[in-house]
């Protein structure tokens, strides 16, 4: 499946860009995510939150979306 990813943040900045679009046959966002961590080391050290189709979402949520996004740490205020 053509998985689009959207990274924000800090993790943009790890992956030296702000969106890609990946062929994916992996079947949940753990996978995709050792696929990332394969294709970003550095990606690893950071911590982030994963949505799909613009909800938050676990590492071992099916993957079913064609938009994934990863996102930094939120700070409050």
């Amino acid at each position: 499946m053509l998985i689009t990813i959207k990274y924000f943040g800090l993790i943009a900045e790890v992956t030296n860009t702000e969106e890609e679009s990946l062929e994916f046959s992996g079947t949940t966002i753990s996978d995709l995510v050792n696929a990332l961590h394969s294709k970003y080391d550095s990606l690893k050290n950071k911590d982030f939150q994963i949505a799909q189709n613009q909800e938050l979402v676990d590492f071992e949520t099916k993957l079913t979306g064609d938009e994934i996004a990863l996102l930094p740490p939120f700070a409050g205020g």
